[in-house]
């Protein structure tokens, strides 16, 4: 390791869905590390199995194969993916609900303390706490996915996931929901892996791996595994 401690280890890990001729390897025997704060790409056409590997890493699936372990998140939790925050493509907010009452739903899901207090926090931090009273319906798209980061950041995460979070976005709206999201995860000293098949996010992020048919390609492999 390079001295920054590994807060995700995939371990010749392999997602297969459906059983005989049916079968669909989606993530081959994939073997990585995310380590404290990382600032990765993963690059990818759509079906390439991006979205699989975050779901692994985040501990939302199993793998058929291989193991997935959280050495730098446990800190005495009993489910150490609770201090992952995941970032949809899109935003899911619950349309019953308003902004503030959405940002704070996993806070008081998780028995979390102040949640509306955490939640405004976090609205605060990506620009949107104006809109704290409004409906998802009354939110433009880049409203609603920096409704939807602060949603994630208002759990105080050690790492975040985000799959495609500029992907439904035009360049200068995605353009600043990165901004707000880099932003705010070294406010909070979180790590960041974003999937994405757009080269100009991809360029605003440390570390590039690239996933092509499920099989996953890092060139920067020797700097995080050495």
């Amino acid at each position: 390791m390079t001295g920054r401690e590994p807060l995700v280890v995939c371990e010749d890990v392999s997602r297969v869905y459906g059983t005989g001729p049916a079968a669909v390897v989606a993530v081959h025997g994939t073997s990585c590390v995310v380590p404290a704060g990382a600032r990765i790409a993963l690059i990818g056409a759509s079906g390439s199995g991006k979205s699989t590997l975050m779901h692994l890493l985040a501990g939302l699936e199993q793998p058929t194969v291989g193991t997935v372990t959280w050495p730098g998140l446990t800190l005495g939790a009993a489910d150490p993916s609770a201090q992952i925050g995941v970032i949809f493509q899109s935003p899911s907010l619950v349309p019953d609900l308003n902004v503030a009452e959405n940002a704070a739903l996993p806070v008081v899901l998780s028995g979390g303390t102040d949640p509306g207090g955490r939640a405004l926090d976090a609205l605060r931090s990506v620009g949107v706490a104006d809109l704290a009273g409004k409906l998802p319906e009354q939110l433009s798209g880049g409203q609603a996915q920096r409704v939807a980061a602060a949603r994630v950041l208002a759990q105080n995460p050690r790492l975040v996931l985000a799959d495609e979070p500029t992907g439904q976005l035009d360049r200068a709206t995605g353009q600043h929901v990165l901004d707000v999201l880099l932003a705010a995860v070294t406010r909070l000293g979180a790590g960041l892996l974003i999937s994405t098949h757009d080269q100009a996010v991809a360029d605003r992020l440390d570390t590039h791996w690239f996933m092509h048919e499920g099989r996953l390609h890092m060139h920067d492999s020797e700097r995080l595994l050495s």
